[in-house]
């Protein structure tokens, strides 16, 4: 699999191994590396699911994951994932990690997967050119930089990099918004919020926050099917 994602060469590569019924092992793969959590990952897969006839849409889906049992569904308005909420305690900005962004942070937190850096404006977020190098040094998975939204559709606006990972900037993270869900909840007072991944390609995820789990809904559409030829 790690061999298969290094040639497919994307952010993350997911595998999907059939148990039984709506059982199914998911395992996501970067070029360089197996994920815990993978968000885009696991919708893309559901949607695949669903839209070669494997289930029907009224079947929900159960992925077996290095995270543990994760449960997809369809809804009204996309693909709902239930993900376990992954939330941030304050933390110090290594001196690595402002030299690498070169930005002011607002306030610094971190959790498992990385940092989160609140700046002040989403004009910062949209204009940050990070050193990708400096950055791959940084020791965690990856690097949230986020804000408030300056537009009423949205409640913040954020992006991602983990250039230690093999991706410099990942164009939608489902497991980023396992932590930023949490954040601006409990900042904005809100249980209900919609981020805007604000990457060269962007995207939307709606969030909604039920104990210690974060429910993440979007939309996926295919845009190419192929079969690979492996070696003998």
């Amino acid at each position: 699999m790690q061999r298969m994602a290094q040639e497919m060469n994307q952010p993350v590569t997911a595998f999907i191994f059939r148990r039984t019924n709506n059982l199914y092992d998911l395992h996501w793969f970067t070029p360089t590396t197996e994920l815990d959590l993978c968000g885009h990952g696991t919708l893309g897969s559901a949607h695949v699911l669903w839209q070669q006839d494997y289930l029907t849409p009224d079947k929900g889906i159960q992925f077996y994951t290095k995270s543990g049992l994760l449960t997809v569904k369809q809804v009204s308005d996309g693909i709902q994932l239930d993900f376990p909420a992954n939330p941030p305690v304050d933390a110090e900005v290594p001196a690595e990690l402002k030299q690498a962004l070169g930005i002011p942070a607002k306030h610094v937190a971190k959790n498992s997967l990385g940092y989160i850096l609140e700046v002040e404006s989403e004009e910062i977020v949209k204009k940050i050119q990070p050193n990708f190098e400096l950055l791959s040094f940084i020791p965690v998975t990856g690097v949230i930089v986020t804000s408030p939204s300056s537009y009423t559709d949205f409640d913040f606006v954020s992006r991602y990099f983990a250039p230690r990972i093999g991706i410099n900037e990942d164009p939608v993270t489902g497991s980023a918004h396992c932590g930023l869900g949490p954040y601006w909840s409990a900042k904005l007072q809100k249980k209900k919020l919609i981020g805007y991944q604000a990457s060269s390609r962007g995207g939307i995820v709606k969030l909604e926050l039920r104990e210690n789990q974060v429910l993440l809904t979007g939309q996926a559409i295919t845009i190419l099917e192929g079969k690979v030829a492996l070696p003998l």
